[in-house]
């Protein structure tokens, strides 16, 4: 069995993580779980460079395989932003969704450019130096004003292509089979069992 240790602490990511890996030679554990208490900064520029960063670290630390991903927002008239500093946009990680999501909307105005899209960048580091990585992107545009309660983050405000409704109006199932997360992680799945199968033979 292969120890895999997610680079977060989030309760939400670990439990899609073990979703994915279930039935799987896995054990998942959280940093936490693992007895690791570490937190790594994102400097990367890019969301890939930042889902490195954290994984890489953890295996640094531990000796083992660790995954991490890394999300966030594009919007194009904004000449990408908020992208890498999605979370933390509009006044930092203690800022509500519900003010962080005004902020954006206060910054693009009456603008009928509205396009945009979620990215989810996956990055999984082994002690052998392998390096799996994967990227999943959900197209779509930015809405007027906020709809929706379900979802978290810019759910409320950004409706993906080909819907009527904004993410947050979206079930877990419909939004997990067209979000960036749910895509990068169906290529992670399939990307880590070659890796595995590979290496059991």
């Amino acid at each position: 069995m292969i120890r895999l240790i997610l680079a977060s602490n989030n309760a939400h990511k670990i439990r899609e993580f073990r979703e994915l890996v279930e039935g799987m030679d896995v054990e998942l554990l959280s940093q936490r779980e693992a007895g690791l208490e570490l937190d790594v900064e994102e400097t990367g520029t890019t969301f890939e460079a930042n889902a490195y960063i954290k994984a890489k670290a953890v295996t640094d630390a531990l000796g083992c395989a660790a995954v991490s991903d890394d999300s966030g927002l594009e919007v194009d008239c904004l000449d990408g932003r908020p992208g890498v500093y999605s979370a933390r946009y509009g006044g930092g990680h203690d800022v509500s969704d519900e003010d962080k999501n005004a902020f954006l909307l206060n910054e693009m105005g009456d603008t009928d450019k509205r396009s945009a899209r979620y990215v989810c960048a996956i990055c999984c580091t082994m002690p052998d130096g392998h390096v799996i990585q994967c990227r999943g992107e959900c197209e779509g545009e930015m809405l007027f004003a906020p709809r929706g309660n379900g979802g978290f983050g810019y759910d409320p405000i950004f409706r993906p292509e080909g819907h009527d409704r904004a993410m947050a109006e979206l079930t877990p199932d419909e939004k997990n089979a067209i979000s960036h997360r749910g895509k990068a992680m169906r290529e992670f799945l399939k990307k880590f069992e070659e890796y595995l199968n590979g290496n059991n033979k």
